[in-house]
């Protein structure tokens, strides 16, 4: 492999793999994260149950040389036997970004981190490829740290605590070259705006005409990453060899009044900005720690909270492209 010195993200040298396995790669972050590494010349195959991604988000990557998607589940029995490679990198990224809400879903999170989780493994450690795993806060947003496993975010909170020492002990047991990245909050151009977080609820009501409603007074902080950057920062642990979780989000905290009022004007909305109770009692969102990644990766945020949102919501007036129909004889699959 080649050392990491020689490879950044948005850097002239070749990445240093050929072939990569994005799981969700049908989501947000995972349809970035296709892009910029077909554009670096890696050949990618992405797949996606399509049960919280959206085929569309790659829809422009059908007809690009190097390019498959294959809508399948990797928690069925038998996927990684489909998935042939070899592959050189496995990005897991499959599971719900934001398992709040889908609340009705958690067998499917639970799935997703367990079952999910060990067979992309497998796959990475069947052809030597880096794995590395996408991960969330140890405490999320709202959520005590010792959520009751039972309880109506414990899918969540179990799912992700067992994937992460399950990558440990593959790493620790059988000298698999895994590691993990904890994503914080991320937005950009191809974000959902229905999950009820911000910015994203701002900018559906916005859009919508409707009241911007923010909690309490408005003095809550948000830690905002946009997602140019996150991809940069997943890239550059995904190039070493650290199995250390490494946190990647925002460093800038504007209170959620600011990114309401910002929401507005870029709209140019007439929705008003309403404050409703409700953020008072809920414990502080958790912050990324983002010392590591910088002194051992070089990942520095570039894009201010207040220039991603321009670009967000410029890029919300565009229209997706049509999603292609499949080019080979299995439905859900496109390939060149």
């Amino acid at each position: 492999m080649m050392p990491m010195a020689a490879f950044g993200p948005r850097a002239e040298a070749r990445p240093p793999w050929g072939r990569a396995l994005v799981t969700g790669g049908a989501g947000f972050l995972g349809s970035h994260l296709c892009t910029r590494l077909l554009d670096s010349g890696v050949e990618v195959d992405c797949l996606d149950n399509l049960s919280t991604g959206r085929a569309e988000k790659v829809a422009h990557l059908a007809g690009r040389p190097g390019f498959r998607f294959l809508e399948r589940d990797i928690s069925e029995p038998g996927c990684p036997d489909a998935l042939t490679g070899p592959y050189d990198l496995v990005l897991h990224l499959a599971g719900a970004a934001f398992p709040a809400a889908w609340p009705d879903r958690p067998v499917e999170i639970l799935e997703a981190g367990s079952l999910g989780t060990r067979a992309a493994l497998a796959v990475a450690d069947r052809d030597g490829a880096r794995f590395l795993l996408a991960s969330s806060p140890p405490a999320l947003p709202d959520v005590p740290s010792d959520t009751d496993p039972v309880g109506p975010h414990g899918a969540c909170a179990e799912a992700v605590r067992f994937s992460e020492a399950l990558v440990a002990a593959h790493a620790g047991t059988h000298g698999s070259n895994a590691g993990i990245v904890r994503l914080f909050t991320a937005y950009g151009p191809g974000m959902r705006t229905d999950t009820g977080q911000a910015p994203a609820r701002f900018l559906e009501q916005a859009l919508a005409g409707r009241p911007v409603t923010v909690t309490g007074d408005g003095s809550r902080t948000h830690s905002l990453c946009y997602v140019d950057d996150m991809v940069d920062g997943v890239l550059l642990v995904a190039a070493g060899r650290s199995v250390r979780p490494v946190d990647i989000g925002g460093d800038e905290e504007p209170t959620a009044a600011q990114i309401a009022r910002r929401v507005i004007d870029l709209t140019g909305s007439d929705s008003p900005l309403a404050f409703v109770d409700g953020a008072q009692d809920r414990p502080a969102e958790p912050r990324p720690v983002t010392g590591f990644a910088r002194e051992i990766f070089g990942w520095l945020p570039s894009v201010t909270w207040q220039d991603g949102l321009e670009r967000t919501v410029a890029s919300l007036r565009d229209r997706p492209d049509p999603i292609p129909t499949a080019t080979t004889g299995r439905a859900g699959e496109w390939r060149v």
